[in-house]
């Protein structure tokens, strides 16, 4: 077994440093408009007229800014940081706060709204710089980005945190992040990125107020989002937490699975770790279902129906979950 686990992470490394990364820092400069391109095609072929969408950005810093952390090489911080002084320069609003959701190939607000879900992905972002460089300027911008989230999205009276905004913060019609999604007030899927960010960021800036909200997102999703028959995620909900959706999602209840015992493991507190884990044990289980005799994962199941789609974010986030559980049960069917 040991063996195997040292395979695998020799493996990963491979991928990550000779493929994954090359393919970003390759391709993806934009040496005319600054930044990273919007799109590349399927074909490696650069749409350089593209409009650059804020979770790509957000997501290109964090992972340069991860991976320094791992390997301390210096083309990987050059990476983190020109994504970083892209951001503050062109996402971010001068006037009301946060940043936008898409800008132009040229660096000009498109699409202005605040998506909650796209707030959350910047301060994840924004603290792993500071993770990977002791800049407190990253630490700064992700606590403001804390304290924009709580201001205008978290639900005072109902608990949980609305989905979208104006420019200006005024609470949007359409909340959906894709056509596909349930025009909903509250989901899954924004709580969880909430938490993923507030948890890094507890990392580095134990605030008793960003302890508090951590700590009431994990009750969150143990009291609301994880259903109690089937351990699977509920998805959409109004703001009074009724549910409004019977799609199961394998790869969100995978990524749940991790990404809760990671909170309640920063948070440091033993009595909440051991409620939490047995939930996080229950979810993996669950997501298992969707487990194919290749070791694939497939999709979602809603209303009976399967869709065997392999999407590429639902089999990483199993290889995570999964190594997850093995690691909180020490049962080898697991790895």
């Amino acid at each position: 077994m040991k063996s195997n686990l040292l395979e695998l992470k020799q493996q990963l490394k491979e991928e990550l440093t000779q493929h994954i990364l090359p393919f970003w820092s390759g391709n993806m400069i934009d040496n005319e408009y600054g930044g990273f391109y919007g799109r590349i095609n399927g074909n490696d072929q650069v749409i350089p007229t593209a409009d650059k969408g804020g979770i790509l950005n957000a997501r290109i810093l964090w992972t340069f800014s991860s991976a320094y952390i791992q390997e301390k090489n210096p083309l990987y911080l050059e990476m983190a940081n020109r994504a970083k002084a892209y951001i503050l320069k062109h996402f971010f609003d001068p006037e009301y706060g946060g940043p936008y959701w898409t800008i132009s190939f040229d660096g000009k607000p498109v699409d202005t709204k605040k998506q909650i879900y796209s707030q959350a992905f910047f301060l994840y972002a924004f603290t792993e710089h500071y993770r990977a460089t002791g800049e407190e300027s990253s630490l700064l911008t992700a606590i403001g980005l804390f304290r924009l989230i709580e201001k205008h999205s978290f639900d005072r009276a109902l608990n949980g945190y609305f989905e979208a905004y104006s420019r200006d913060w005024i609470l949007l019609e359409d909340l959906r992040l894709s056509s596909k999604d349930e025009n909903e007030k509250k989901t899954m899927n924004t709580h969880l990125h909430i938490l993923e960010a507030y948890t890094n960021l507890y990392r580095v800036w134990k605030d008793d107020s960003l302890a508090t909200q951590l700590r009431n997102l994990i009750g969150i999703f143990i009291e609301k989002i994880v259903n109690q028959k089937t351990k699977h995620l509920d998805l959409f909900f109004d703001e009074n937490w009724n549910t409004k959706s019977t799609t199961i999602s394998y790869g969100h209840d995978i990524e749940a699975s991790w990404l809760i015992d990671e909170a309640a493991r920063v948070l440091d507190d033993l009595v909440l770790l051991a409620e939490v884990q047995k939930t996080c044990i229950g979810i993996a289980k669950a997501a298992s279902e969707g487990l194919q005799p290749d070791g694939s994962l497939v999709y979602e199941l809603d209303k009976g129906i399967l869709d065997t789609d392999r999407h590429w974010w639902v089999q990483a986030e199993g290889v995570v979950g999964f190594l997850n559980a093995f690691e909180l049960t020490g049962k080898s069917h697991w790895l």
